[in-house]
């Protein structure tokens, strides 16, 4: 394993809440390159990120997925792991990310999902994405998707969406090969269910899947989603 090495690539905007808490758990390992990509963040984001001796980069008023492609394209690593500012990795993550990668016909991989939080209907959500993602191979981007550097260049990275650019990727790359899931946990925030509620964020997000299904524009789908989060 000693020849692998992995880049974690972390898009941000206003995260100087948690990224240095993140960051500071990252750089504990060895053989990890520590990738932020700000998006043009209103707070002192940068400045904390800069502090902690990462990569830092801007790539402002463009999108999560053209951050996340301006990460892969400096990356240093065999694999790439693309990972939300306030989730946390498994404290074996790099071995699980090499090893996953290894299963036959892996083409990527990614981690199951565990929220922060104490409510009940948070532990009915992780049933339900483990389900998708063990049943349907259709991880999220909050799972922390990762696979090799070479791969993600040649499927030509993620597409220039200004939302679901992890689902559309991941379709894409079911067409070649196996999505993984390592058997191991990332813990998210449950900021994002704390907001609305469960529930009304997961119909959300569900709404926003069915329209993509359906072919309305990615455009409207993003401000659908972003005016229900404000």
């Amino acid at each position: 394993m000693a020849q692998y090495t992995i880049s974690i690539i972390i898009p941000v905007l206003n995260e100087a809440r948690v990224i240095k808490q993140t960051v500071g758990r990252l750089q504990k390992n060895y053989g990890v390159e520590i990738i932020v990509i700000d998006g043009g963040s209103q707070d002192n984001t940068v400045a904390i990120a800069q502090q902690t001796g990462s990569t830092v980069l801007t790539v402002a008023g463009k999108g999560r997925a053209a951050q996340m492609n301006a990460g892969a394209a400096i990356a240093q690593g065999d694999i790439v792991l693309f990972l939300h500012a306030d989730t946390q990795l498994p404290l074996n993550f790099k071995y699980l990310a090499v090893h996953t990668l290894k299963q036959p016909g892996a083409i990527a991989g990614a981690f199951e999902l565990a929220i922060a939080g104490t409510d009940k209907s948070l532990r009915w959500i992780e049933i339900m994405v483990k389900m998708r993602s063990r049943l349907l191979s259709l991880p999220y981007g909050d799972q922390a998707i990762f696979l090799k550097k070479q791969t993600f260049e040649e499927v030509g990275g993620f597409a220039d969406l200004p939302i679901m650019e992890d689902f559309e990727l991941v379709q894409r790359l079911k067409r070649q090969g196996k999505i993984a899931i390592a058997p191991a946990q990332v813990i998210t925030s449950g900021r994002r269910w704390q907001k609305l509620g469960v529930w009304q964020t997961t119909l959300i997000n569900q709404l926003v899947i069915a329209g993509y299904y359906l072919g309305i524009s990615p455009d409207k789908l993003s401000n659908l989603y972003r005016s229900r989060n404000k």
